[in-house]
């Protein structure tokens, strides 16, 4: 099931993407809650799809992918590395990415597979990770590269608003062990690589944060990038596409 969440005129609700992400049927209250249909149904594109979480918290997760690791100039590391990128920094399908050009001479893509968490939940063993998966979902972790090789630490590089593209809707029926995850730049294809390759898969992973932090529902994990990662400018689009779940798409534009 591909849940979505859209707004018209001022309104905000959350349905179901059906007939191959033609239509959005809505849906009353929160999905966490079930899935009770309205009746009410709405053609994708007359409506504007929003971020599809709202998450308290985004646990990122660094060098996951063994190439990604070597090109940033080191070995793949032994544990996850888990940094934090606030809320603030999310935005959905369609919407800018918002290029900080007085403080920033580099910003690079990072496409990635994300985790929707659907349950409040603590210690979570891997063998039982999926009781707590919600469903998945395309990011770009849009990182400053200039700010995190000077900063040393990443959350300013991590952390400016725009910079966690979410969307364009959750996958709630999706085995994510072996999908292709696909990052264009103007329609030319610059990171290409499979789930399979994570060094430390899903279920490791919810087990190693979850034993570090509470996570609430609706928290994402972004789960690391492949290698590939660039520079985008003001004026390019980039594109996220993971099989069995859709295509992410943002614009550049100069914060200035």
């Amino acid at each position: 099931m591909r849940i979505a969440r859209f707004s018209m005129g001022d309104q905000v609700a959350f349905g179901v993407v059906e007939e191959g992400g033609q239509v959005i049927a809505r849906i009353g209250g929160h999905p966490f809650h079930g899935v009770d249909f309205t009746g009410e149904r709405f053609p994708v594109a007359e409506v504007r799809l929003i971020a599809p979480m709202l998450p308290s918290k985004i646990v990122a997760i660094g060098k996951n992918y063994a190439d990604h690791a070597r090109e940033m100039g080191g070995e793949p590391p032994a544990e996850p590395v888990v940094f934090l990128k606030p809320n603030t920094t999310v935005i959905g399908p369609s919407e800018a990415i918002a290029y900080p050009g007085k403080l920033s001479e580099r910003v690079d893509y990072e496409g990635e597979l994300a985790v929707v968490i659907g349950r409040l939940c603590r210690d979570v063993p891997a063998e039982r990770a999926g009781e707590v998966v919600f469903g998945y979902t395309c990011a770009n972790d849009v990182t400053a590269r200039d700010l995190q090789a000077r900063d040393g630490q990443w959350t300013r590089a991590k952390g400016f608003d725009t910079f966690c593209p979410l969307g364009p809707w959750i996958e709630t029926e999706l085995d994510p062990a072996d999908l292709a995850i696909t990052t264009t730049l103007n329609g030319e294809v610059r990171q290409s690589a499979r789930t399979s390759l994570l060094l430390h898969d899903i279920p490791a992973l919810i087990a190693y944060v979850s034993a570090v932090m509470t996570l609430l529902p609706g928290d994402v994990i972004l789960t690391g990038t492949p290698a590939g990662v660039g520079p985008m400018s003001v004026g390019d689009e980039v594109g996220v596409s993971i099989e069995g779940i859709g295509t992410l798409t943002n614009r550049v534009i100069s914060r200035d």
